[in-house]
């Protein structure tokens, strides 16, 4: 007898950041589009890790992380954001951000409930919403309309979303794939939301180190009364070009958090012991991330400029992350994913069309005639991927 299996996710296929990775390859092209350095990271972290398989810490940690990381990353959010968590019941070291998310999103919702996304998203939070079995309801951005411009959160667009279901919105700043900061008045809309419906929050907060000019990071743990309500996120392979280690954490209320690792236990029980200890040793280390801003800030600007110099793209304004939006709409106007493939083989530089972090790719009001490129590579790299589009 046969048994036919109903997929859970009928809808998701291969993440387009997968599709362009493996076009970019056969095309030997200049990959820009997946978001991950490609430079080493510090050589003493390295040693670090090293140094702690050599010392013994080889087997499982307990379950939240290793004492020492979970006790540096309650001093550092205490120090950067005013908010004290307890690294014994509201931290959790996990595997990547990734996993933050998707323990943090079934841990907190289910059948009959529905959370809010806003759109465009990082792709894993609307399959992530569906798998803990909710229903996502999704509110676009207004999107910018000159280059100096970024994308906005229409808040009266979220109140309209809201219903007795609603139980979750799941933000991120600065964001992915607009490159989108939260700004003070944001936070005051989102206060007067949490505070008139008491509607939680899961904050990615993955490029918290990476802003630029003007701006900084608002955490949702730097208003208690937001920090009550949220679970906040971040990245160690983020900032510490250590993408490949797979390692963040989560910070939220204990009675939050008791949840949370609920699910974690079971997702992954605990994370790489050695990482831990390494890590350990530079989270408290201002030096080794209060530069990163400045450091990628020269990257971005530098693309920025080479593109606007010698090529028909017109590059937005990006207020944080690795990531730069680059308008081609003067120059071409085939949909954003056929522009990004013709990119790819045509003229060897991957992007990520911004279509595909929407609901509907194919769909018009999908398409503004935006790529996303990844500034996160060394200037040889970007350099050549100049190179390459000056062609255009």
């Amino acid at each position: 007898m046969t048994t036919t299996i109903q997929s859970k996710l009928p809808n998701v296929g291969t993440t387009i950041f997968s599709i362009m990775s493996q076009l970019s390859i056969q095309n030997e092209a200049i990959n820009l589009g997946q978001g991950y350095p490609d430079f080493d990271p510090d050589r003493k972290l390295i040693e670090l890790v090293n140094q702690a398989m050599l010392d013994g810490y080889n087997q499982y940690p307990q379950l939240a992380g290793y004492k020492d990381l979970l006790t540096g990353i309650s001093e550092k959010i205490q120090k950067l954001y005013g908010h004290v968590y307890s690294p014994e019941t509201e931290i959790t070291v996990t595997s990547g951000a990734t996993e933050a998310l998707m323990s943090s999103i079934l841990a907190l919702c289910g059948s009959g409930d529905e959370v809010i996304i806003i759109e465009p998203f990082y792709d894993l939070y609307l399959p992530a919403v569906q798998l803990a079995g909710a229903t996502p309801v999704v509110v676009s951005m207004d999107p910018p309309t000159t280059t100096d411009n970024n994308y906005r959160i229409n808040w009266d667009k979220v109140r309209d979303a809201i219903s007795s279901r609603t139980r979750l919105i799941i933000l991120n700043t600065p964001h992915n794939p607009t490159t989108m900061v939260l700004k003070d008045a944001d936070l005051n809309e989102l206060e007067s939301i949490v505070n008139k419906y008491g509607i939680h929050i899961i904050s990615d907060e993955v490029y918290e180190h990476i802003v630029f000019g003007d701006n900084k990071h608002l955490s949702m743990c730097s208003r208690p009364a937001l920090a009550n309500k949220s679970v906040v996120i971040s990245s160690f392979g983020k900032t510490y070009h250590v993408t490949g280690w797979k390692i963040g954490y989560c910070a939220a209320p204990q009675h939050l958090m008791t949840e949370i690792r609920k699910v974690h236990q079971f997702a992954v029980f605990t994370v790489s012991t050695p990482m831990q200890v390494a890590l350990s040793h530079f989270v408290n280390n201002p030096s080794t991330y209060e530069n990163l801003s400045s450091f990628y800030e020269e990257k971005k600007n530098y693309l920025a400029d080479q593109l606007q110099q010698h090529t028909p793209l017109k590059p937005y304004s990006s207020e944080g992350s690795f990531f730069l939006l680059a308008s081609y709409s003067d120059y071409s106007d085939l949909n954003e994913y056929d522009f990004c493939h013709w990119l790819t083989t045509k003229h060897r530089v991957t992007t990520i069309p911004l279509s595909a972090f929407y609901c509907s790719p194919t769909a018009k009001t999908s398409n503004h005639g935006l790529i996303r490129l990844c500034f996160a590579k060394d200037i040889k790299t970007l350099d050549e991927a100049v190179n390459r589009l000056k062609s255009l």
